[in-house]
């Protein structure tokens, strides 16, 4: 709910402009990935994926109603930083849990079922900050409140329903590290890296499908809607065909996919075709990477440090994001938004290229 109407409250409601929005949406995205570092170290060393995991989905839930109170720039940023830092303690320990939980041939289908029906939530909550808003006469204080109803009841849905994965307890940062001087993840760390760089956020992308078409702003909570549904959908046969045909190829032809929405940005193609061709291939873009990516990477990682090494895949991944963020919305801002999508695309196709150089050889 919060991620569907944050990009229009931020920039029409509160009136920030393009370069603000890049560095509020890299933080929200991308500045405190470095707290999975600590979540993951810490459900490794004591072998609590749960509590840390609960810990993290808590605190984001907190931040709900704290943004009815921040109104500025410093104090919009410090709620983002909070609610981010809680995903970041949350993350690694979850996809560690259901890492652990499934058979090392089978990690493509655990994780496609998990982004699946996460996405679910995700295709529910834009449809639910659309009613609301049209039920408040475009109020977001409302939709901050009732999205904090539904975060705190995830949260004892976690307490009482999900069940730990114990085992040997993990060691030290220096152990955890040491999984980057394993080849093949130290090449999907750098990969991961380097696409990240060149992925610009789903909050751009919606902006500049607003900006394009120039519809209602009423509407724009709905754009994620059509993401989530692509999404939904593949997420499950995507995980499936990266068993079976090679996750890294997949998870490289996931990217192409995001060239293909940056392509159509700068198409004449325009109207509802152009809404759900992007949003649809939007959708099989994350379909094709976000789960597969962690069912490419977990295998690879001993158990006890399974949720420290996917945090440092993460934290990367997350850090790179950020700086695409910032980066693109200063390109917005200095040469308009046509030219930064131009930059995006340049930069996509380096970094594809690259990235393929250095899986190709050898599957992961």
């Amino acid at each position: 709910m919060v991620t569907a109407v944050l990009p229009l409250y931020l920039v029409a409601g509160i009136g920030l402009p393009p370069l603000a929005f890049g560095f509020l949406d890299g933080l929200y995205g991308g500045a405190t990935a470095f707290v999975r570092l600590i979540g993951g170290q810490f459900a490794d060393r004591r072998q609590r994926h749960k509590l840390v995991a609960g810990t993290g989905y808590a605190l984001s839930a907190l931040c709900r109603p704290a943004m009815l109170l921040a109104t500025s720039v410093p104090a919009i940023g410090a709620v983002l930083v909070a609610d981010r830092a809680g995903k970041g303690l949350r993350t690694a320990p979850r996809d560690a849990l259901i890492s652990l939980s499934s058979p090392a041939d089978e990690q493509g289908r655990a994780f496609g079922v998990h982004r699946a029906m996460d996405t679910a939530g995700a295709l529910l909550g834009p449809l639910v900050a659309f009613w609301v808003l049209t039920a408040t006469v475009q109020q977001y204080d409302a939709v901050f409140v009732v999205s904090s109803c539904f975060a705190a009841l995830g949260v004892l849905v976690l307490v009482m329903f999900v069940r730990d994965q114990r085992g040997k307890t993990g060691g030290s940062v220096r152990m955890t590290l040491s999984a980057l001087r394993r080849p093949a993840f130290a090449r999907i760390c750098a990969c991961a890296v380097l696409l990240g760089v060149a992925t610009v956020s789903d909050s751009f992308v919606y902006l500049l499908l607003q900006h394009r078409l120039d519809f209602s702003a009423r509407y724009f909570p709905l754009l994620p809607v059509g993401t989530a549904s692509a999404f939904l959908l593949l997420a499950v046969p995507m995980g499936l065909a990266a068993d079976k045909a090679g996750r890294w190829r997949i998870f490289l032809g996931g990217h192409v996919l995001l060239l293909g929405v940056y392509a159509l940005l700068l198409s004449p193609v325009d109207g509802a075709v152009l809404v759900a061709a992007a949003l649809a291939l939007h959708g099989a873009f994350y379909a094709a990477t976000d789960g597969v990516l962690m069912a490419l990477a977990g295998p690879l990682l001993a158990p006890e440090t399974r949720a420290g090494g996917l945090a440092i895949l993460q934290t990367g991944q997350a850090a790179a994001r950020f700086g695409c963020s910032l980066l693109f919305g200063a390109a917005w801002t200095w040469w308009g938004p046509s030219s930064a999508v131009w930059a995006a695309v340049s930069l996509l196709v380096v970094a594809g290229a690259a990235a393929t150089l250095i899986l190709r050889p050898r599957e992961a």
